[in-house]
């Protein structure tokens, strides 16, 4: 079993495909994946959806791994990303991730929360940040 990544699924699957998306999907995911974001369980056809979503709008992306840590099948994580949207929209976040593999190390079980890091330089802070 070799583990897999979710800074390399990010990149496959949204920043930089090389793959038909559901071929990346199954290169990262196993087929009976439960994702769970900011509290919200998406099983492995809708977070198939969301995904196609988001990879049909973004520009450009990077992500950058902060901390990560495999113990058996259990993989956590810390990243920051930023990726640029079609509209010109810029999202920089921080992402907190931590999953059950499967056997074959593909991804089982997600579990994962973040919060935005900054705004683009030049944008109007909202009016709790101002100081």
């Amino acid at each position: 079993m070799t583990p897999v990544r979710i800074s390399d699924a990010i990149r496959d699957v949204a920043f930089e495909p090389r793959l038909a998306l559901e071929e990346a999907l199954d290169k990262y995911y196993a087929p009976g994946l439960v994702h769970i974001a900011d509290g919200r369980t998406r099983d492995r056809a809708a977070f198939g959806e969301m995904v196609a979503g988001i990879r049909g709008n973004v520009v450009e992306g990077t992500v950058t791994v902060l901390d990560e840590l495999h113990d058996g099948l259990n993989y956590a994580e810390r990243h920051r990303y930023r990726m640029t949207m079609t509209d010109g929209t810029v999202v920089h976040r921080e992402m907190y991730y931590f999953a059950t593999l499967a056997e074959d190390g593909r991804f089982q079980q997600v579990h994962e929360s973040g919060f935005d890091i900054d705004q683009e330089p030049g944008l109007p802070q909202p009016e709790a940040d101002r100081r």
